[in-house]
């Protein structure tokens, strides 16, 4: 199935696409940023923007988990343990009655923190640093075909979670009454995020992953009438920046992430713009 991709992407008279590192890039930016977009919408609504920057701080721990535990891919670690940070944060806010902010905060710090010292007591920082940027390029056939599986599976939880996810983030008051178990979809949801953070951030980097999240559906939400043309939107603005920001980066020499966030952010301000002439 790959190489009818690669020969698709070959075809496209341009220099970039001669590369086999680049054509594994473009593949994993369309299966990965529209799940961005679509996780993203429900991020800004419920003002979550802080919480995802807080799930890289909480996988940067457990891959310093995994390095202690000497494993030699540690993002099984970090997946497990940004789960538990993710629905640990979730109870929390539930139950405490300090704000959300803080209860963030305060996982948020400890995390990075607690990650910071595995990894500097056990002398692998440095061999890990490269997670807090990421390298798209550096991504291989075998992580693509995980990554399709994955956005499947998203796209099908989506579908049956969307419509109770929707009505908690407009009122948790009435979602409870009529029926919906409201701890347990955003516990859902956050188990969602957490992964999506994980997996990424050897690709994207954990300093701008939070950028990814949030700038598309912001802009989506600066032009969009209704729910339905919020999502298309962001998903579109997703893709594109993640396409626009390879190829830039590519002709430019600089980091994947963050000029994708770069394309990302003039979207943004381009919508802004739009919303305000409006």
């Amino acid at each position: 199935m790959l190489d009818f991709f690669y020969q698709l992407i070959g075809s496209i008279p341009f220099q970039w696409t001669e590369h086999t590192f680049m054509k594994n890039a473009l593949l994993a930016i369309v299966l990965i940023t529209p799940l961005f977009g679509l996780l993203g919408t429900m991020i800004v609504t419920n003002r979550m923007a802080f919480f995802s920057d807080s799930l890289g701080h909480g996988a940067f721990t457990g891959i310093a988990i995994g390095s202690l535990l000497g494993m030699a891919a540690p993002m099984a670690a970090a997946v497990i343990f940004s789960i538990i940070f993710a629905i640990s944060i979730t109870l929390i806010k539930h139950k405490s009655r300090s704000s959300t902010d803080t209860v963030i905060g305060v996982f948020s710090s400890l995390a990075i923190a607690l990650g910071l010292v595995l990894l500097s007591a056990g002398g692998s920082f440095n061999k890990y640093s490269s997670y807090l940027i990421g390298d798209l390029l550096n991504i291989y056939p075998s992580e693509i075909v995980s990554l399709f599986f994955f956005f499947i599976g998203v796209i099908i939880l989506w579908v049956l979670v969307f419509n109770k996810l929707l009505l908690v983030s407009i009122n948790e008051s009435l979602a409870r009454s009529r029926g919906v178990k409201t701890l347990i979809i955003e516990m859902i949801f956050t188990a969602t995020i957490a992964i999506i953070v994980t997996i990424s951030i050897q690709w994207v980097g954990i300093l701008i992953i939070n950028s990814l999240l949030v700038l598309p559906a912001a802009a989506a939400k600066n032009v969009a009438g209704n729910v339905r043309q919020y999502t298309l939107f962001s998903v579109l603005f997703a893709l594109v920046s993640g396409v626009c920001g390879l190829i830039l980066s590519y002709y430019w020499g600089t980091a994947t992430g963050a000029t994708i966030v770069i394309v990302a952010g003039i979207i943004f301000l381009l919508s802004a713009l739009i919303k305000r002439s409006r």
